[in-house]
């Protein structure tokens, strides 16, 4: 039986991985893409270079996240957890992971893991997160990649 704390979905994009990944590793562009509907905007400037970095994201309801980036291969991999600012991460991670099929071709995986989650109130949310919400992502993000 799978994890239900590991939400995992894939799709080919037909855009080289590194077009895919400028569209993730640069926040100011994820609400373009976001299927959850659930980002409103962050500050330019922000491009992830490696771990250890923090980017912020305003969401739709107006509050602020810094995104603690945990995991980095440029072109291939990125994943952060999330955080109320000034506060640990509670322990639920977003990765995306990128795997070249050719030049214009590229495998994109998009995880959300929250099976290290401590914070009960986020726990229905997490629980209502699944494939066809990350799919969203995915398609979105292919839509812009592709055009």
């Amino acid at each position: 039986m799978a994890d239900p704390t590991v939400v995992t979905t894939c799709r080919d994009i037909a855009a080289g991985a590194e077009q895919i990944f400028e569209l993730i590793a640069d926040p100011s562009n994820q609400p373009r893409w976001d299927g959850n509907d659930n980002l409103a905007d962050a500050p330019a400037g922000q491009r992830v270079h490696g771990t250890g970095q923090v980017f912020t994201m305003t969401l739709t309801k107006g509050s602020v996240r810094h995104n603690h980036v945990v995991e980095f291969a440029e072109g291939r991999r990125i994943a952060w957890l999330p955080s109320e600012p000034g506060h640990e991460p509670p322990g639920h991670l977003w990765r995306w992971e990128l795997d070249p099929i050719d030049d214009t071709h590229t495998k994109v995986t998009h995880t959300y893991d929250w099976s290290q989650l401590t914070d009960e109130k986020r726990l229905i949310r997490a629980r209502a997160t699944t494939p066809d919400m990350l799919r969203a992502s995915l398609d979105r993000l292919a839509a812009l990649a592709e055009s």
